[in-house]
């Protein structure tokens, strides 16, 4: 896969217009569509399911990346791989066999993502690092869009990337939180290969322009 990516989040689209929205991103230059699954339970909020994502999959024509912040994601990789899901991405602190459902994911043709909370070290990722083709650093505590942005997170991009070369792995680091205008190119620098933007992207003037922007 090549780098320095833009997956606008879809959390943050026009869910009455959501059709008009991804034919938009389908003519940007995002180059994957960022849908954030939430449970009330995982994380203290409520997203959508897959009747949704069948709207997205009939209408995406880009690389759809799926992050589930839910309790007991093993039970749920099937259906969103077969509602058009290209890489799904599991909590480490919400998936107690980590190993089995990154292969699980895997062995039905998608990418399997692993990501951490902002609390969790990156050393947790050790034993998996080799397996996995993504990993996404919380730069904001998952549940809500809009939050600030947390510096630590340079440092988990850099322990990360090291992580990632001492294992001869080929995991991309993905960012999901707070990405803006002004931390977009400091994020790619410091090691960042996929920056996730909802309300950068859905709140400007020209979302076309934006990720033209962040891209630079």
């Amino acid at each position: 896969m090549k780098t320095k990516l833009i997956a606008p989040s879809l959390l943050s689209a026009d869910f009455g217009n959501l059709q008009r929205d991804i034919e938009m991103l389908n003519s940007s230059q995002a180059d994957w569509l960022h849908v954030d699954v939430m449970d009330g339970r995982f994380v203290p909020n409520i997203s959508f399911g897959f009747p949704v994502m069948k709207t997205i999959q009939q209408h995406a024509k880009k690389f759809v990346d799926v992050h589930l912040m839910i309790v007991e994601p093993e039970k749920y990789v099937e259906e969103f791989i077969s509602h058009g899901a290209d890489l799904v991405s599991v909590h480490y602190e919400a998936c107690t066999h980590l190993h089995r459902t990154v292969n699980h994911i895997q062995s039905l043709g998608a990418k399997a993502g692993v990501v951490l909370n902002p609390s969790t070290p990156v050393l947790m990722l050790e034993d998996i690092i080799a397996d996995v083709d993504l990993v996404l650093l919380m730069s904001v505590n998952p549940g809500f869009g809009g939050q600030k942005f947390i510096d630590n997170t340079y440092k988990k991009i850099a322990e990360t990337k090291d992580l990632i070369v001492s294992n001869n792995s080929t995991a991309l680091i993905q960012i999901d939180g707070g990405v803006n205008i002004d931390n977009a190119a400091k994020l790619f620098d410091a090691g960042a290969d996929v920056l996730v933007a909802g309300n950068a992207v859905f709140s400007a003037d020209s979302p076309e322009k934006m990720i033209e922007l962040l891209k630079v």
